[in-house]
């Protein structure tokens, strides 16, 4: 291995600034400054003080922002993604940025894609970022190739927007959100795909559908930040990679190397949240013991049992938790959580490879319900249903699913966000698309 390139490091104490401001604060200034001053801007956050009861195991994302490039990685057509990420780590073990479009699956399985790609976002992208900021309780931590201590200074001259949290009109006006399938065809669909399940193609399959808005023109901080308030959730990120924006709300882990350590966090199960505490309990409990929410998250666990398999130490694969029942603003949520320990003679971008995409957003077996996924839905996912994190100079990294998130291509003023729900043989289509409905609404409150 390479020697790490060479990164300062300055770290402050907020009460150290004599500003009196929170955490927060700064991390809103400092997304603002890289946003004003780069075309490469990736901001991960756990959404800690509006989440602070929020505890799931092996933790969240860490509150990181990733400005600048120094570098980015060229991936050739003609060759292994994968091996291509994992030799130029080898090479520059520093701290690589980025993203895996659920396309991705092409290059792993012997599958295609038939809609066209509106969004025109590469199907994998990283880069090494000039600087990395971290904000962790009261302590901001610049990691830069430049001089750290003028990043923060910089930041903390910068002139930031306060109205920006503020503007109501978040797009042109006029235009309206648009989705691609209508009631009844989502309904049509759902029974087709129960009529696979009962003749044994796949026991459950993921269908998403997409909304979308035309000639639109979005202020991606606007939306991140009403997104944000709307809908806080612990794997949250935006990203803009020129032209290209991710403003993402995800609640869902993909996949995590901490060490040896591999951890997978699948969610399967949904419930709206209640008016009252009396009323919240009840939802809560019903979510737990439904047998038909069980039966979908059990399934997904032992597809990601198996995915994580492939990369594990022999007998390490374990379920930590079963059917944990989490809350967030909008809604209750069920989420597993699976671990395993790492082979060693396996490179950590196997790992990835082995489990991507996100089992609870295809369905079982995998790959015939990715075919069937090209099928019955109605538009390409392009990014959604990927993955979006970071790897460290370690080679440990943490990948979220990129659900819950508004894609926009600035240059052809696009804009889309898909949500979609587990069906199995017991499925109505009506509460299903309701359940879609439920977890638009978040999304679309912000336009």
């Amino acid at each position: 291995m390479i020697a790490a390139r060479s990164r300062q490091t300055y770290t402050v104490l907020l009460e150290s600034t004599g500003s009196g401001q929170p955490v927060d604060f700064w991390q809103t200034k400092a997304l603002e400054w890289a946003s004003s001053r780069f075309d490469h801007v990736v901001f991960f956050t756990n959404n800690q003080s509006q989440l602070p009861d929020f505890s799931l195991p092996y933790g969240s994302f860490p509150s990181r922002l990733a400005a600048g490039v120094y570098k980015t990685v060229a991936f050739p057509p003609d060759l292994d993604p994968f091996s291509t990420l994992f030799q130029y780590h080898r090479q520059h073990p520093d701290f690589l940025i980025g993203y895996l479009g659920y396309d991705l699956k092409n290059r792993i399985e012997p599958l295609q894609s038939r809609h066209a790609d509106t969004l025109h976002f590469p199907e994998i992208y990283f880069f090494e970022p000039l600087h990395v900021i971290d904000f962790e309780n009261d302590r901001v931590t610049v990691r830069s190739h430049e001089n750290p201590q003028e990043v923060m200074d910089a930041i903390g001259s910068f002139q930031s927007d306060s109205h920006r949290a503020d503007r109501s009109l978040a797009h042109k006006k006029g235009d309206t959100v648009q989705c691609r399938v209508t009631p009844d065809e989502y309904r049509e669909t759902v029974r087709q795909i129960k009529q696979d399940i009962v003749e044994g193609t796949v026991y459950e399959l993921n269908y998403c559908i997409e909304f979308f808005l035309e000639k639109t023109e979005l202020d991606p901080l606007a939306v991140y930040s009403a997104l944000s308030k709307q809908s806080p959730m612990p794997f949250s990120h935006f990203q803009r990679i020129g032209h290209q924006y991710v403003i993402g709300a995800s609640p869902e882990r993909f996949l995590k190397k901490e060490g040896n350590r591999l951890i997978s966090q699948p969610i399967k199960g949904t419930i709206r949240r209640g008016q009252t505490a009396d009323e919240n309990r009840q939802l809560r409990d019903q979510l737990r013991n439904s047998e038909k929410e069980q039966a979908e998250n059990l399934m997904i666990v032992d597809l990601v049992r198996n995915d994580l398999a492939r990369s594990a130490e022999t007998g390490t694969v374990q379920v930590d938790e079963l059917f944990g029942i989490y809350e967030f603003q909008p809604l209750f949520q069920m989420i597993s959580t699976v671990s395993a320990t790492l082979r060693s003679d396996v490179p950590f971008t196997d790992a990835i490879r082995n489990a991507f995409p996100m089992g609870s957003m295809t369905g079982a077996p995998k790959v015939r319900a990715m075919e069937l996924i090209d099928q019955y839905e109605a538009s390409r996912r392009g990014l959604y249903a990927g993955a979006a994190g970071f790897i460290t100079p370690e080679g440990d990294f943490d990948f979220n699913v990129m659900i819950r998130s508004i894609f926009y291509n600035h240059q052809n003023r696009s804009v889309s966000f898909s949500v979609g729900s587990a069906i199995t043989y017991d499925a109505d289509p009506q509460e299903e698309y309701e359940e879609c409905l439920l977890k638009a609404n978040a999304i679309m409150s912000v336009f």
